[in-house]
C-alpha cells in the first residue's frame, strides 16, 4: 500500500508539469523495495509458521491417534483380564464346592464306622455301626411272616450287640417270633428277661400281654389273668392297659 501511494504521488507530480527531485524518486523506489522485502519477509515467516503449525497439528494428530490406539488396547486388555478373573473365580468356586462336598461325603462315610447317639422308643443310647441295618433286616423278616429267620436274626443281634439301645425291641420281637413258632416257654423266657432288664421301657406292657398269651396257650389261665391284671394296675391309661383289660373280659 505504501509503494502504491508513492508511485501515485510521483505520477501526479509528473502530470502536473513538474519533476520530482532525483533524491525523492530514489527515496520512493527505496521505500518500495523495503516494503516489498518486508512483505516477502512476512510472507516467508507466515508460510514458515503455517508449515510449522501444520506439522505440529499433524504430529499432535498422530500422537492423539497413538494414544487412542493405546487406550483401546488397554480397554481390550482390561476386558481380557476381567474375563480371565471371572473364569478363575468360577474355577475357585467350583473347587471349593467340590472340596466341601468331598469332605461332607467323607465325614458321612466315616460316621458310618463310628458309634452314634440315637433315640429308640424315646430312650437315648449309643448305637454301633451296623446295628440299625441288621435290626431293620430282622424286623422285615418278621413282618414278612418268616418267623424262623426273624427269630434267628433277632437272637444273633442280641448276642452281637448286648449293649445296643435296640436290644429291648429285639428281645420283644424275638419273643413274638418264638410265640409264632409255638415255643411258648422260650418266648416267655425272652420276654421276661426284656421286662426285668427294662422295667420302664414303652414296650413292657405289650411284652407282658405277650407273656400272658404264652401262659394261656400253655394252659396257665390263672397265671395269665394275674399277668394281665398287673398290666392294668401298673400302666393305667395306656393302650397296653386297655388291651389287657379287654383281654381279661374274654377270660371271664
Amino acid at each position: 500500500m505504501k509503494a502504491r501511494v508513492s508511485t501515485l504521488l510521483w505520477l501526479a507530480a509528473v502530470a502536473g508539469g513538474g519533476m520530482l527531485p532525483l533524491t525523492q524518486a530514489h527515496a520512493g523506489v527505496f521505500d518500495d523495495d523495503e516494503a516489498r522485502k518486508a512483505v516477502i519477509t512476512l510472507r516467508d515467516q507466515f508460510n514458515g509458521f503455517q508449515a510449522t503449525a501444520t506439522q505440529r497439528i499433524e504430529q499432535n494428530s498422530r500422537t492423539t491417534l497413538d494414544m487412542e490406539n493405546q487406550l483401546e488396547g488397554l480397554r481390550q486388555e482390561v476386558a481380557r483380564l476381567r474375563g480371565q478373573n471371572e473364569v478363575l473365580q468360577n474355577t475357585v468356586d467350583t473347587l471349593q464346592k467340590q472340596q466341601k462336598d468331598y469332605y461332607a461325603d467323607l465325614d458321612a462315610r466315616l460316621k458310618k464306622f463310628e458309634p452314634q447317639q440315637v433315640t429308640v422308643e424315646g430312650r437315648e443310647g449309643v448305637s454301633q455301626p451296623g446295628e440299625k441295618p441288621e435290626y431293620d433286616a430282622a424286623l422285615k423278616q418278621f413282618q414278612a411272616g418268616d418267623f424262623k429267620s426273624a427269630g434267628s436274626s433277632f437272637s444273633a443281634f442280641v448276642k452281637k450287640y448286648p449293649q445296643s439301645p435296640y436290644v429291648p425291641l429285639a428281645q420283644y420281637w424275638l419273643g413274638n417270633s418264638l410265640y409264632a413258632q409255638r415255643d411258648y416257654k422260650g418266648s416267655t423266657s425272652v420276654l421276661q428277661t426284656m421286662i426285668n432288664n427294662n422295667p420302664t421301657h414303652p414296650k413292657v406292657p405289650d411284652a407282658m400281654i405277650a407273656v400272658a398269651n404264652n401262659q394261656l396257650e400253655s394252659g396257665q389261665k390263672a397265671a395269665a389273668r394275674k399277668t394281665l391284671e398287673q398290666v392294668v394296675a401298673k400302666y393305667p391309661g395306656t393302650e397296653g392297659a386297655q388291651a389287657a383289660s379287654n383281654r381279661l373280659k374274654t377270660l371271664k
